[in-house]
């Protein structure tokens, strides 16, 4: 493409968005001004974020501006977002990453991944996808994602995969990592607050406690039959080879040759563990400290590798400080909290409520075509707003249509449960961490849409086929 056609381009898709904003302020008759600047400032990051006529953290600080100008939420919640709890656990994760880089810790966590997993693309594709599934069924999906991206980044690296914004693999890897994180969720109750809303419904619901064992046998069978469509649209993505350099054998002789660990990779792993296992075991220790959550852990974890003295080279720390300013994914920081800011101005302001509004409108009567709509409806709002905020607005609004139509409740709960635990698509909540490791936004978008309209039809053929001949399915 010459210089003339890229200026062009880009300034093309530079008005692009402020005019699909002023288009949005000026064509939604019957919407208040909060709604429709919300809509629009929607089009507009999404249109910068995928066409990229800037970089992606510089349309991430758009909320901020807008709210200025415009004064439709509070700043408070706008600004507080870029620095929420999730900020902070990314944070504290990349401090911990950073200190491997220091002592080598990342160069012999990828050798041995690569011992185990061995070069195949696609062997790699179903183990990555395969453990942030697991995963993020027990502990935040937010964590399981900012740990494994880190270390997947750093095996592409050894192989020679080092220009990772160009690197068909690496994008394939984090795309499976991300969207592995976020379906994952679906497992168990504990996967997210979202899936806690759902739990607190069924309660209301039935005046009994909800077994959470009941919650896993529901919906397993669905998560499993997601994740196969999952991979089989990830395996249709074109790759410029089959293997990544190297073999197993290859791998395993020169994990061989490796001194033994030292002091200062046996730290950095102990960090790493410890604020993993914390993370997972925030249940135990919640009442005696209910400020500790997995974000401090995460913070203090990883400011202590910038105050630990290193044993192995006499250094002051294990990381530098100076190190960690210029190291640390500022980026990444800050595209995930404008995500979140977004995502809060399109609650605050009533956008999403209103869009509610139009699909409780709607003649349902129960069906597959209800299904659909519900399950269209939620996954739209995960990828808009955040998982939680989805569960909290299309849950009322499943269960007044459909008490209202005389159907029970119960299985149109858990088919929404399965919508918003299914975001692919957009750089809004973890989908922003492999773009600050360098996944494109636009490969992100592109197939990230596949995934998310054929999981919509999935969820809805599934979910239908189970309430239809799956009577267990449609019992709490």
């Amino acid at each position: 493409m010459s210089k003339n056609a890229a200026a062009t381009k880009k300034l093309f898709a530079l008005a692009l968005g402020p005019l699909l904003f002023a288009l949005s302020l000026a064509l939604l008759p019957g919407f208040a001004f909060q709604v429709r600047a919300a809509v629009g400032l929607l089009l507009w990051m999404c249109v910068w974020w995928v066409l990229l006529p800037v970089p992606v953290a510089v349309t991430a600080f758009l909320p901020i501006i807008v709210n200025a100008f415009l004064d439709l939420v509070p700043m408070d919640t706008v600004t507080g977002k870029y620095f929420s709890e999730i900020t902070i656990l990314l944070l504290g994760a990349d401090l911990l990453s950073l200190s491997w880089e220091k002592c080598g810790l990342d160069k012999r966590l990828a050798m041995r991944a690569l011992c185990v997993i061995g070069p195949n693309i696609r062997q790699q594709i179903i183990v990555w996808f395969l453990l942030a599934t697991l995963l993020s069924a027990f502990l935040p999906n937010a964590v399981v994602c900012a740990v494994m991206t880190p270390i997947a980044v750093s095996m592409l690296k050894f192989v020679g995969e080092t220009d990772i914004p160009a690197s068909r693999i690496a994008a394939v890897i984090m795309a499976a990592i991300v969207w592995g994180s976020g379906i994952g969720g679906l497992g168990t109750p504990l996967g997210g607050a979202m899936n806690l809303v759902a739990v607190d419904y069924f309660e209301q619901l039935t005046g009994q406690e909800y077994a959470y064992a009941a919650w896993t046998l529901h919906l397993l069978p669905l998560l499993a039959l997601i994740c196969l469509l999952n991979l089989v649209l990830v395996f249709s993505i074109k790759l410029d080879k089959k293997t990544l350099p190297g073999s197993r054998d290859f791998f395993l002789t020169e994990y061989a040759k490796l001194p033994p660990m030292n002091r200062d990779e046996k730290v950095g792993l102990l960090m790493f563990c410890l604020a993993t296992v914390l993370a997972f075991l925030r249940p135990v220790y919640a009442a005696w400290l209910p400020g500790l959550k997995p974000a401090y852990v995460f913070l203090l974890l990883g400011l202590l590798v910038v105050i630990l003295p290193s044993v192995q080279t006499g250094r002051a720390s294990l990381l530098g400080w100076k190190e960690a300013e210029q190291g640390v994914l500022w980026g990444l920081l800050f595209i995930f909290a404008g995500g979140t800011a977004l995502g809060a101005i399109i609650t605050d302001t009533g956008a999403a409520v209103a869009i509610a509004g139009l699909v409780s409108g709607l003649n349902l009567t129960g069906g597959f075509f209800t299904i659909l709509v519900f399950t269209a409806f939620t996954v739209m709002l995960a990828e808009t707003a955040s998982n939680t905020a989805a569960a909290a607005i299309a849950l009322p609004i499943v269960i007044s249509v459909t008490q209202g139509a005389g159907l029970d409740p119960i299985p149109y709960i858990y088919i929404s449960a399965a919508a918003f635990n299914a975001a692919y698509m957009l750089p809004t909540s973890i989908r922003a961490i492999p773009i600050g490791y360098g996944l494109s936004p636009a490969f992100l978008f592109r197939h990230g849409l596949k995934q998310t309209v054929a999981t919509i039809l999935a969820i809805s053929v599934i979910g239908w086929a189970f309430m239809r001949f799956w009577p267990y399915f449609c019992a709490v």
